[in-house]
C-alpha cells in the first residue's frame, strides 16, 4: 500500500482573495514533515503563527457600525496585580469591558424601529466569546451585536453594574466550607455554587412588536441558577458575582 505523504513549505494568506482596507489573517508554516503511515506528531508542525484580530488599514479613519451592531474599544488588560506585581502575558486576565466609541441605526421589530439602546461614550461589560476584534486607529477594538453586551459599568466595582435587556447579576452565595459530616472542604473540592441573591435585573427583552416585557425576577430574589451559565466576575471585595440571561435562572428559593 502507498505510503500518503504532507509536504508543504509554505502556506499564506496572501494567497487568498483579499478585500481593500482588511488585511487577511496570517497563517504561516515554515515546516511540516513528511507523515509516515500511523504517525502523527505535534513536533511535525513548527513556526505556526496566527494573528486573531483583523487590521484595519491606517488609511480608513471611521468605522460606522450596521444595524444592532455596535464598535467598543476595549480597555487595557491590567498588567500589574493589586499589590504592584507585574503580570506576564499568559497570566493577564482577558478584559470584557470598553468604551462605546460607535453605534448602529437599530433594528426593524414587526413595525417598529428600536434603537441602540447604548450610547457613544457609555462603559460597557460585554460576553467574553462575543464579536469580531479590530486593530483600528491604532488600538484594539470590538464590533459584536447589542444583544451581547451584558450591562453598563461607570465604575471599577462589578456590584454597580445595570444589567441590560434580559440580563440578571447575581451575587453568588458562599461555597459551603464543610461536609454534610463536618469534614472541612479545600478549595479544590469545594462545589461550585448554583445558587445566589439578585442584584439587579435588565429592563427586559423586546417582545414581537419591539416592546419591553418585564422579568418575573426581583432585586432581593433568592435564585438557583443554571450551573454553567453566564459570565463570572469578582467584585472589588472579593465576592463572587454572575451576569446571566433570565432564562438561565431555574427558580426562586424562598
Amino acid at each position: 500500500m502507498a505510503t500518503a505523504q504532507l509536504v508543504a513549505s509554505s502556506i499564506s494568506a496572501r494567497s487568498l482573495p483579499s478585500f481593500e482596507g482588511l488585511r487577511p489573517y496570517t497563517v504561516n508554516f515554515s515546516s511540516i514533515s513528511p507523515l509516515r503511515q500511523g504517525e502523527c506528531s505535534l513536533r511535525s508542525v513548527r513556526g505556526l503563527v496566527v494573528k486573531a484580530a483583523t487590521t484595519v488599514a491606517p488609511k480608513y479613519t471611521t468605522l460606522k457600525p450596521l444595524g444592532d451592531r455596535v464598535l467598543v474599544k476595549i480597555k487595557t488588560a491590567e498588567e500589574k496585580t493589586a499589590g504592584g506585581i507585574l503580570l506576564p502575558t499568559t497570566a493577564q486576565t482577558k478584559p470584557q469591558g470598553g468604551e462605546v466609541v460607535a453605534v448602529g441605526e437599530g433594528r426593524t421589530i414587526g413595525k417598529n424601529k428600536v434603537d441602540i439602546s447604548v450610547k457613544t461614550g457609555t462603559q460597557v461589560v460585554y460576553s467574553k466569546y462575543a464579536g469580531t476584534e479590530l486593530e483600528f486607529n491604532g488600538g484594539k477594538h470590538l464590533i459584536l451585536k447589542e444583544d451581547d453586551i451584558v450591562g453598563i459599568l461607570d465604575s471599577d466595582d462589578v456590584k454597580d453594574m445595570k444589567p441590560l435587556n434580559d440580563r440578571v447579576l447575581i451575587k453568588v452565595a458562599e461555597a459551603e466550607e464543610k461536609t454534610a459530616g463536618g469534614l472541612l472542604l479545600t478549595e479544590a473540592t469545594k462545589e461550585k455554587p448554583s445558587i445566589g441573591t439578585v442584584i439587579a435585573v435588565g429592563p427586559g427583552p423586546l417582545d414581537e412588536e419591539g416592546k419591553r416585557k418585564s422579568l418575573s425576577i426581583s432585586p432581593g430574589n433568592t435564585v438557583l441558577y443554571s450551573k454553567y451559565a453566564g459570565n463570572d466576575f469578582k467584585g472589588t471585595d472579593g465576592s463572587e458575582y454572575i451576569a446571566l440571561r433570565a432564562s438561565d435562572v431555574m427558580a426562586v428559593l424562598f
